[in-house]
Formats: structure tokens, C-alpha cells, sequence
């Protein structure tokens, strides 16, 4: 007999609310509803275990169930594997794409949750809980069960439940009372829905509301629905800014390779501009890709030459070595000089590894577009020491590389569309990008140089990012400084880390932990 989705035993043997007289106020007979239910769910279950009579439940229940014990779940299991420490999920959490939504998670579910007293929970793929929020009182209660962040909720290790659940069909889900298949979860209802990344159409999380299970309101389905459609969208909204913004920055490269097919790749892999038009796929596969030059070969056989840009890829047709476009009235550069690898530069299509002092050369043209004299380069790169004899003759051994088309003289400049991953750093932190500018900064620029010129956009690049997180006082950012390379041995920010983080937050301790040992150092 029907319960709320439940299907009982043969008719006379299953729990039926259709026998509550009409008279029953409505409360009373809400009441009696949930205790109707919840003892049919609670019969079901032990028919289930104990494989006896013919009950079953409604098919997305059954499904998880039968995946859930193909996996061994043991019933009598009492909490969720802790994959990780909360302080670790934290971290993934700021890396995680679902990291720039929150904002609008917490507007639309942590007041609604509190006030009826559910936690908030978000998961990524795998269901290990990156984040939760909710009335403390209800969170003390989930902390018992094992919801805590760091704790995995997949169908594989704790059995049916709305987060692994979700995860496991693609689709929003509820699961009440004793549908989990563990009993220690059996006082809980939970409703969630997966989110899926735009880019690549994969799950890369899920949101999820659980309750105790006498409270859960059924609209709560279709609100956690209705957020996780909205992350998509701004998700998605998010995917287009920076697709434009990628191929503007980079169209130039795509224009060199005149004569030559070509496209613009996402680091992901997905075309997003290619020439000539309409002869491309959505995107390839780029996983196989090592540092430098490589080749891939798309669904029709055409083998494709690929090379990384400050940001994204190109995609060209193969070539000999040593051979270029039929024309090239335009070059693109594109200089990747931040963090601790050699510099590297990819021209109209080719990469070239680099050495410190051409790598210098080309950093000071590029930050005077307008050009230099040899006098003015020779002071940039070595001060009052500066000699313009040895400036031309690294000017000479550059030209050799770039062609005395790109590298102009009277005075030195760069004749070419320029892409730089310190002007991205640059750009971001100037238009108020902190957390962009933060993620795009793999290191300092070029550190292995004494060039004032370099010396002086190292350091502000370093103190603009670093003052812009202080002063932002958002924790998430100044959490992700404390855990980047650039603000991993900083004091202040670790100081202002645990001024921001409430008393309960266990990043806390950490933060608190890290200050005293660099204040003993």
C-alpha cells in the first residue's frame, strides 16, 4: 500500500494514514502521517535485510540499496570514513570550483536551514563534505552521525543517502528515515541535488539539506533543486566571461598562423576559436599533454600541433620543424616567466625554453611597449653597471631567436601582440580581482634575477597581491593566501587568519598553531 513513495507489503500486511478519521486536526493528522510512514519505512527495511516477505520500495531506493550492499555496507556501520581533516577541507573547498558560489548558496539555504533547523551541506564529486553550515544545535547533533567536513558520503563507503546518492544517479534525490541503509543515520531525512561544471559536463559536487526526519519540509527538494540549477548558471556565466576574455587576449596568436588551421583551447581542452571556421570539435584531449611541444590527434585523423599560452592553448597544424606560416604579417608572444621553472616563451605557434638573461630582455620590452633605447635597457637590466655594449649583443642573440621582424631596434621593441602571465597578475589585481590574480600567480617573477627592472615588478606584484588579501578582510581569500606559496611564511596574514575565524572553526587552530612557530623562528 502507497506511503508517501514507499511502496508496502501485500494488501492487509503494509501501514496505511488512510484510516485517520476526517475530524483529526491537521496537525494531529500530519503527526500521525510521518509515524505511519516512518513505521512502514522501518518494516520495509528489516523485510529488505532480512529478505524476507516481498516488500520492496520505490526504484530509486531499491537501485541504491542493491548498490549499496553490492558494496559490503555494513548496516551496524556507525560513521563515514574521514578522508581528510577539516583544516584539508578548507583548502579544497577555496580550490574547488564551488569555492566561488557560496556566496549565493548561503543566501539562498544557511538562513532557511537554521530557522528549521537542517544543516547545509555541500560535497564534491567523490561526496566527501568540503563545507556545512547550520543551527549549532543540529550541527552538535550531525557531528554524532559522522556529518563533518572531511567526511565521505559516498553510496560506495556509507551506503544510500542523498549526497552519494545524487552523486551516484545525476539527479536531485530525497531520502528519508530508514531508506539510508545505515541505521545510524535512520532519524535523519536529507534531500540533494548534483551540480555539474559547465565546462566540462561533469558532477563536480553536490548540495544537500539533511534534517532530523520528522522536521524536513518536502519543499525542501525542490529548493535545494532550484540553488544547485543556479550555481550552474552563474557557473556558467562565470565559463563565458573568461572564454571571451581568453580568446580576446589571445586572437593575435590565432591570427599568426595565417596559412596554417588553427584554434584557441581552454586549459580544459575546448575550442573556443578556431580557423578556418566550423571545421573543429568541441574540444580535445589534452590529459596526455607534457610541458613543451606536443601533438594530438582529432576524431578525423588530423594530427595537431598544441602549445600552452600564459593562459589556455594553441592548436596548429602540425609542421616541420623549423618551418612557418606561408604568412605571418602578425606575431604573437606569449611569455610565462612567474614561479620557479625555466622561462619559457611560444611564438606564432612554437615554444622556446629560455634563459635568465633573454628572459629579462623580453620582460622590460614588454613592460614598455613603447620601447627602449639601448642606454635605457642597459640600466633597467644592470643599473649604474650597466654596459650597452653587452646589451647588444643579447639583443643580437634574440633576434636570432625571434627574428629582426618582432624585435625592433632605434629603439628595441617588441612588434607583436604580447601575452604575459605576470600582466594577467597585473590586470586582475588592478581591476580588484584579488582571488583571480592570487590563483594565476604560480610564483614570483623570475627569482632568479638581480635586474632592477625585474627586482621592481617582482616586488610589486608581490606586495600589491599581498596588501590587496590583508586589506580584502574576506577569510576564504586570506585562508587561500596563508596556503600559497607567496603567503605560506607570512605572519600578519596568519595573525589576521585567526582574527577572522570564529572560535569554533577548527582552520583555527591550525592558523594559531602556524603563527607561534614562525613567531619562534
Amino acid at each position: 500500500m502507497p506511503v508517501d513513495g514507499v511502496v508496502g507489503r501485500e494488501p492487509g500486511t503494509g501501514v496505511s494514514v488512510s484510516g485517520l478519521p476526517e475530524y483529526a486536526g491537521g496537525a494531529a493528522r500530519k503527526a500521525a502521517h510521518m509515524f505511519a510512514r516512518n513505521a512502514a519505512l522501518d518494516e520495509l527495511f528489516e523485510a529488505v535485510l532480512d529478505d524476507t516477505g516481498d516488500a520492496v520500495v520505490r526504484p530509486l531506493v531499491s537501485e541504491s540499496w542493491q548498490r549499496s550492499l553490492a558494496a559490503a555496507i555494513n548496516p551496524a556501520t556507525s560513521q563515514p570514513p574521514l578522508r581528510f581533516d577539516p583544516r584539508e577541507g578548507r583548502e579544497r573547498l577555496s580550490a574547488h570550483p564551488l569555492h566561488g558560489i557560496m556566496p549565493l548558496l548561503r543566501t539562498n539555504l544557511v538562513s532557511i536551514a537554521e530557522e528549521a533547523m537542517h544543516v547545509v551541506v555541500v560535497t564534491d564529486e567523490e561526496g566527501t563534505v568540503l563545507w556545512r553550515e547550520g543551527a549549532s544545535a543540529v550541527l552538535r547533533r550531525a557531528d554524532r552521525v559522522g556529518l563533518v567536513e572531511g567526511s565521505c558520503w559516498s553510496e560506495k563507503v556509507i551506503g544510500t543517502n542523498a549526497m552519494g546518492t545524487t552523486l551516484a544517479v545525476g539527479r536531485p534525490v530525497q531520502i528519508h528515515s530508514t531508506e539510508h541503509v545505515v541505521r545510524a543515520v535512520h532519524e535523519w531525512t536529507c534531500v540533494a541535488a548534483p551540480v555539474r561544471d559547465p565546462d566540462t559536463g561533469r558532477v563536480i559536487g553536490a548540495v544537500d539539506i539533511t534534517g532530523p526526519r520528522s522536521t524536513l519540509h518536502p519543499a525542501m527538494l525542490a529548493l535545494v533543486t532550484t540553488t544547485a540549477q543556479l550555481a550552474e548558471t552563474q557557473l556558467r556565466s562565470r565559463l563565458a566571461v573568461a572564454d571571451e576574455r581568453l580568446r580576446t587576449r589571445n586572437q593575435a596568436h590565432l591570427a599568426s598562423l595565417r596559412g596554417t588551421p588553427g584554434a584557441l583551447v581552454t586549459p580544459t581542452g575546448r575550442i573556443i576559436a578556431g580557423e578556418p571556421f566550423g571545421e573543429w570539435p568541441e574540444r580535445v584531449d589534452l590529459e596526455a599533454l607534457t610541458a613543451g611541444a606536443a601533438r594530438v590527434r582529432l576524431a578525423d585523423g588530423r594530427e595537431m600541433h598544441v602549445e600552452p599560452l600564459a593562459e589556455g592553448f594553441l592548436l596548429s597544424a602540425a609542421r616541420r620543424a623549423g618551418s612557418r606560416p606561408a604568412s605571418t604579417p602578425q606575431h604573437a608572444l606569449s611569455l610565462r616567466f612567474l614561479g620557479e621553472g625555466s622561462p619559457r616563451l611560444v611564438l606564432d605557434g612554437e615554444s622556446h625554453a629560455l634563459t635568465l638573461r633573454p628572459a629579462e630582455i623580453l620582460t622590460a620590452l614588454a613592460l614598455h611597449p613603447e620601447g627602449l633605447t639601448a642606454e635605457r635597457l642597459a640600466f633597467q637590466l644592470y643599473g649604474d653597471d650597466g654596459n650597452q655594449t653587452t646589451v647588444r649583443g643579447e639583443i643580437h642573440r634574440l633576434r636570432a631567436l625571434l627574428g629582426p621582424e618582432l624585435l625592433r631596434t632605434r629603439p628595441y621593441r617588441l612588434d607583436a601582440v604580447v601575452d604575459t602571465d605576470f600582466g594577467r597578475v597585473r590586470r586582475a589585481l588592478q581591476d580588484g580581482r584579488v582571488a583571480e590574480a592570487l590563483k594565476a600567480c604560480a610564483g614570483p617573477l623570475l627569482p632568479r634575477s638581480d635586474a632592477p627592472e625585474i627586482r621592481g615588478v617582482r616586488d610589486e606584484l608581490e606586495v600589491g597581491l599581498r596588501r590587496a588579501v590583508l586589506e580584502s578582510d574576506d577569510v576564504e581569500l586570506v585562508h587561500s593566501f596563508t596556503t600559497h606559496r607567496m603567503g605560506r611564511d607570512d605572519l600578519e596574514a596568519h595573525e589576521l587568519l585567526v582574527d577572522l575565524l570564529p572560535v569554533g572553526d577548527p582552520r583555527r587552530a591550525v592558523a594559531e598553531s602556524r603563527v607561534a612557530r614562525l613567531l619562534a623562528e
